[in-house]
């Protein structure tokens, strides 16, 4: 994610406005992370009857996944006795109950989005409990210290959406709740099944940054809509809190709303964040106030859309009559 254009051209150095928000501490800083990666041997793997994949990664501290990866496996991962699979080598971590991707990758003084690409994860927001994630060769294998852990850490939009939710155990989330009562850290929140209706704006404004590149070859990965500080900010469309906080620094006050089928919307430089993860919000509902948190030079809105993780341009999904 490129440092968006209104941002790169008006951030302030040092700047920290302060941002009311309901939950302090992001999902991924509630769950202790051990950092105890097991070193896997390259191998030669021999089915013998009976065996699953599943058992066949657990035992060989690889992982079905990866096992599936190298010996190009696809759903549902057949295979027949006396089959000779190639067991990856490498660092592994192991899964455990609520832990997410970016506090994984932050025990390790890694980034997020290598481990992502490395394990090929096609909806890396679904970590389950028990699976296996190949660290990358150069993660540092000594246990950093918090001075450590606080310089590697770095986090954008994409991160939080692809490792911003705990491991699911398998179950159903609970049902989404209209009230700002926080999911316990352990907890994944209810995805909706589908988009329903379209998008709606989420302030009225005048425009001051387009979507895309820009000079100096900055990019937007939305828009950003200038508007008094304390506005009410409003939900584009119906869905699910998938964040709210204040710990993208570029972005302040942050919230991250899921809308079902791929689709997720982002409003940052909030002033006040009134909602939190798991809620489940309506269309025009406010959910926050405007401001000029984060590298923002005066009081803005930024705005994005997100359909399967890629940023579009959000005047596209957005009614023409006045903003």
């Amino acid at each position: 994610m490129g440092l968006p254009l209104a941002a790169a051209a008006g951030a302030r150095d040092g700047a920290d406005t302060p941002v009311s928000v309901i939950e302090t501490q992001p999902v991924w800083k509630m769950q202790q992370v051990v950092p105890d990666a097991v070193t896997v041997a390259p191998s030669t793997y021999v089915v013998k009857a009976g065996e699953t994949l599943r058992g066949i990664g657990h035992r060989s501290g690889a992982g079905s996944e990866a096992i599936a990866r190298v010996n190009g496996l696809r759903y549902p991962y057949t295979i027949r006795e006396g089959q000779k699979l190639a067991i990856p080598g490498g660092r592994y971590h192991r899964v455990s109950a609520g832990e997410t991707g970016i506090a994984i990758a932050a025990a390790y003084g890694t980034a997020w989005n290598r481990i992502v690409e490395i394990n090929a994860l096609a909806e890396p927001s679904m970590l389950r409990n028990g699976q296996r994630l190949l660290l990358p060769d150069d993660t540092p294998r000594k246990p950093l210290s918090m001075e450590q852990r606080a310089a590697a850490f770095r986090i954008d939009i994409d991160d939080v959406l692809t490792g911003g939710q705990p491991a699911s155990g398998g179950g159903k989330p609970p049902a989404a709740s209209s009230q700002p009562r926080p999911l316990p850290s352990h907890v994944p929140i209810a995805e909706p099944a589908h988009f329903a209706g379209g998008f709606a704006w989420p302030a009225r404004g005048t425009l001051l940054s387009r979507f895309g590149p820009g000079a100096g070859g900055a990019r937007n990965n939305g828009i950003d809509i200038a508007i008094p500080a304390g506005t009410p900010i409003r939900a584009a469309a119906d869905g699910v809190v998938a964040y709210a906080g204040d710990t993208v620094a570029v972005f302040g006050g942050l919230m991250l709303v899921n809308h079902g089928d791929g689709w997720v919307s982002a409003y940052g430089h909030a002033s006040r964040v009134d909602v939190v993860r798991g809620q489940k919000v309506r269309q025009g509902q406010i959910i926050g106030l405007s401001g000029d948190s984060g590298y923002a030079s005066r009081p803005k809105l930024h705005f994005e859309l997100r359909k399967d993780r890629a940023p579009v341009n959000p005047v596209d999904h957005l009614p023409r009559d006045a903003r």
